[in-house]
């Protein structure tokens, strides 16, 4: 585009913003070729328009949008609930590429009452506009499950896909079928069930699986009694075996408090990358969830908590066609629905039913990352190495993380060693163990900057591929001692430290000059990979460290013994494995590895050291 075209068309956007009504609405985003490519909503389109041209907006999706923008239109409502209610309906029609969008949901199944002759009721992924009723999606199936089984037990209903039209039972085109003999159908294809019983049927299906299986239950009670008292005991016992049924599934089912009739329940939850975000969808009524059902939303500019959860809250409502007076909330929205009232509850059978809703937001983000995660392995190292460059606010990404950490007792056999993470894995062919040359004494500082120092000259003269992170297994002052190295070699390494507690736990994870302790949540992933690689380069140092001070106390002990050279010493030690099982073992054993005249200088050196 060019200057002149982009300032004609900022002139013309510019004419229909300082236009716009103050009123709430609706607005539409369209591009050069017509397309709408956002829908939002606003109590005042005057005011939330400008917003979107008379500020310089941060780098990202809502900079591309006003740069996109080639038309505006608007449609003007009576109250803000119209215009929610308006933003629903658009998004779902024209799915505008940058509005948050509801991912699909044919994964999950819905019951399905189906518009015909004796209507069918199955389960199904297929929603077909046809005058049929669907009840769901069920993102528990075990759940509809269990209700589909005890409306089979309630109720006689036919499983054929025939045409029962009036005419064809008539004219008697139809045979029973083995439903009709064990009693599962009541054989409407032949005429030996009435289209008006059959209905009747339906009519309390649709009632429990609307929810309402205490209406069912308290109409079967009823009958029950009428029945009795007309002395007809055994039409009284089948209706009495069909309550005792759905009181027994009411006793299994979620009841919260007899006291909460018709309540939503909404909850959220962001994706730890903050790109998509959680919501569960409860709905009480006559004390008892009868529906549950969490969904996801992916994120297109950034959309906070609040503008999500509103969304949601009206795309469920519309879906169940709910009609709750009350809607239980996590936080305060700035949302106004007609009659109908929010509420955050602090304490009380609200508190539980919100949190029950978190808990099953949070459930189905844990079970959506395992997935992922199942499927594509990386996705989690990439998340976690993602979360530390963050946290530190790194240039890149740290798939190569080195970790050093020193062993030595007072001073003595100092030694260092260095492990290596690539990809949030240990690549154990890298790592390295490293003999103090330098340093005389306990210094831990000193022994820390030798190492470094000979490792990454080492590098630069190599030309290897440093660290995108350096880590140091100790606090302030091991991570200063790193910083003069590198800075000495002219090189730019992020250094963090691990600090531990008195119980020798990973504590805190420190950063920057002066170093700051970073915020770390204990028992999450992030936490568990750098406890993992701190762990690790400890093992590391301190196995190397004992192997060292163990082969100096064997050769120490042979090297006395006046005789006995390099060769004996290596067979030695090659059969017998240690000084103490030389020490022990009998001159025939002795003698068969290094012969008599040595076996016996071996036996006289021990004796006497013994008898000393």
């Amino acid at each position: 585009m060019d200057t002149s075209t982009e300032l004609k068309l900022n002139e013309y956007l510019k004419g229909i913003v300082l236009n716009l009504p103050e009123s709430p609405g609706i607005y539409q985003y369209l591009d050069t070729g017509g397309t709408i490519i956002y829908v939002g909503k606003a109590k005042n389109l005057k005011r939330r328009v400008s917003s979107y041209f008379n500020r310089e907006h941060e780098p990202g999706k809502t900079r591309v949008l006003v740069s996109k923008i080639a038309d505006i239109r608007y449609i003007v409502v009576n109250t803000e609930e119209d215009a929610l209610l308006l933003e629903n309906n658009l998004i779902k029609k024209y799915r505008p590429r940058y509005n948050v969008l509801l991912k699909d949901d044919k994964t999950y199944p819905s019951i399905c009452v189906q518009n015909e002759y004796f209507p069918r009721v199955f389960k199904t992924r297929r929603i077909i506009r046809n005058g049929s009723s669907y009840y769901g999606p069920y993102s528990h199936v075990p759940t509809m499950n269990a209700l589909l089984d005890l409306i089979k037990q309630l109720y006689p209903l036919r499983t054929c896909n025939l045409n029962l039209s009036p005419e064809n039972i008539r004219t008697g085109k139809f045979n029973v079928c083995l439903e009709y003999h064990i009693k599962k159908c009541a054989g409407p294809c032949i005429g030996k069930q009435s289209e008006e019983e059959y209905l009747k049927n339906i009519g309390e299906i649709k009632e429990i699986l609307k929810g309402n299986t205490r209406g069912v239950e308290q109409m079967l009670y009823t009958q029950m009694q009428e029945l009795a008292a007309e002395m007809k005991f055994e039409e009284a016992q089948k209706i009495k075996e069909k309550y005792l049924l759905i009181e027994n599934y009411c006793a299994k089912s979620e009841v919260v408090s007899n006291v909460l009739h018709n309540i939503d329940v909404f909850s959220i939850e962001e994706d730890d990358d903050e790109q998509a975000a959680f919501i569960n969808y409860l709905h009480i009524k006559n004390g008892a969830i009868n529906q549950a059902f969490t969904f996801e939303y992916k994120k297109r500019l950034n959309e906070s908590k609040e503008e999500l959860l509103q969304l949601g809250i009206v795309e469920m409502r519309e879906r169940y066609k709910s009609l709750s007076r009350e809607i239980i909330v996590p936080f305060p929205l700035e949302i106004e629905l007609k009659d109908v009232e929010f509420t955050v509850p602090q304490r009380g059978d609200k508190k539980k039913l919100l949190e029950l809703s978190i808990l099953n937001v949070k459930q189905y983000k844990a079970d959506r990352l395992k997935q992922q995660e199942k499927l594509n392995p990386e996705q989690r190292t990439t998340r976690l190495l993602k979360e530390i460059q963050d946290q530190l606010h790194l240039d890149r990404l740290p798939m190569q993380i080195e970790c050093f950490d020193n062993s030595n007792i007072q001073g003595s056999d100092p030694v260092a060693a260095c492990v290596v993470f690539i990809k949030g894995k240990p690549a154990k062919q890298q790592y390295r163990k490293y003999n103090i040359k330098t340093v005389e004494g306990p210094d831990d500082y000193a022994s820390m900057q030798e190492v470094v120092r000979r490792r990454y000259s080492r590098a630069v003269e190599e030309n290897a591929p440093l660290p995108d992170l350096l880590i140091t297994d100790g606090g302030k002052g091991q991570m200063s001692a790193v910083k003069e190295v590198l800075e000495e070699l002219k090189l730019d390494i992020p250094v963090a430290g691990l600090a531990k507690d008195d119980k020798h736990r990973t504590s805190e994870l420190l950063y920057g000059f002066p170093p700051q302790v970073i915020g770390m949540k204990q028992n999450t992933p992030l936490f568990r990979l750098l406890t993992h690689i701190q762990d690790e380069v400890h093992r590391f140092a301190i196995t190397f460290h004992r192997d060292k001070r163990s082969k100096r106390q064997i050769s120490s002990a042979l090297d006395e013994i006046k005789g006995i050279g390099e060769k004996s010493k290596t067979a030695l030690l090659k059969e017998f494995k240690s000084v103490k099982r030389i020490r022990e073992a009998e001159p025939e054993a002795l003698a068969a590895v290094v012969g008599e005249a040595k076996a016996r200088i071996i036996r006289e050196h021990f004796s006497t050291k013994a008898e000393e």
